[in-house]
């Protein structure tokens, strides 16, 4: 289907309308698990109105008709452009104080740390987690997941604009980042003694079974649950404590407390909880 002119899309796509906005909500909700509140409808319009253009479609009804066909390729384009990917190296560094802390002391027991970023977006959590195992000097293997593929490509790849790691210290990012040069000036790329330690995966929370896993020594579940209904909320949090080692730790949003309602999890810090009674 050849691509519709620009003045189309302005006339034809300039209404979301109560029913598609509706079946947007209905379908993300299946899909992803993620709860659209009515206030999202611009953010929605926004980001879908791209993927009209990118389908030469003119309308949302007709976008949607494709999204929900049976074995669509559009399904993992509509997930991935209404998942928000808000992240940073070192957000929130009062976990990583927490993180070295409790890396230091596993150092001595022979084996590596294992830590989950389970909404790792472009990847700037994992790598975090990751260069705080190194400063500890603390063996580690770092599991990096998503929805979202797009994402998740970032994630793997490791690089980077150079304004993303700027906040860094000098320090830090001399030990952990190699400088682009030549064409790739003003880039960085994460160190092979990082990439050796992480690994990445796509991952939906929502999904009733997860692939095995071991148990972890720590999961990073940061500014998500804000998606889920209260239901879902629960059981992913009763899912997360048979992850985790007794002692281990839970680390979620600046925003969030949801782990302490479970008997399973005792505070330990600033939005931190600790794995008790496992």
């Amino acid at each position: 289907m050849s691509a519709l002119p620009e003045f189309a899309f302005e006339n034809a796509a300039s209404m979301l309308n109560d029913r598609d906005f509706a079946t947007v909500r209905q379908l993300i909700a299946e899909y992803a698990g993620i709860k659209l509140s009515l206030q999202k409808r611009n953010m929605v319009y926004n980001r879908l109105l791209r993927r009209l253009r990118a389908r030469g479609v003119g309308t949302f009804g007709d976008y949607l008709a494709i999204v929900q066909r049976e074995g669509s390729d559009e399904r993992e384009a509509f997930v991935n452009a209404l998942t928000t990917n808000l992240t940073a190296f070192f957000r929130e560094p009062h976990h990583f104080d927490l993180l070295h802390a409790h890396a230091a002391k596993h150092a001595k027991r022979g084996r590596p740390l294992r830590c989950w970023s389970s909404a790792c977006s472009t990847g700037e959590e994992a790598w975090s987690i990751a260069m705080v195992l190194r400063e500890a000097e603390c063996p580690g293997d770092v599991l990096g997941t998503d929805i979202d593929t797009d994402v998740l490509n970032t994630a793997r790849s490791g690089i980077y604009r150079m304004e993303r790691a700027a906040p860094l210290p000098a320090e830090r990012l001399r030990r952990h980042f190699l400088r682009g040069a030549g064409a790739n000036e003003g880039l960085v790329s994460v160190r092979p003694e990082l990439r050796s330690m992480v690994r990445f995966g796509q991952l939906n929370l929502q999904s009733p079974a997860w692939p095995a896993q071991e148990p972890f020594d720590v999961i990073f579940c940061r500014n998500v649950v804000i998606y889920f209904d209260r239901e879902f909320q629960k059981q992913l949090l009763a899912r997360l404590a048979g992850l985790l080692v007794p002692g281990g730790l839970l680390m979620v949003g600046h925003s969030e407390s949801f782990p302490a309602a479970h008997p399973g999890f005792r505070s330990c810090g600033r939005t931190a909880y600790e794995r008790v009674g496992a």
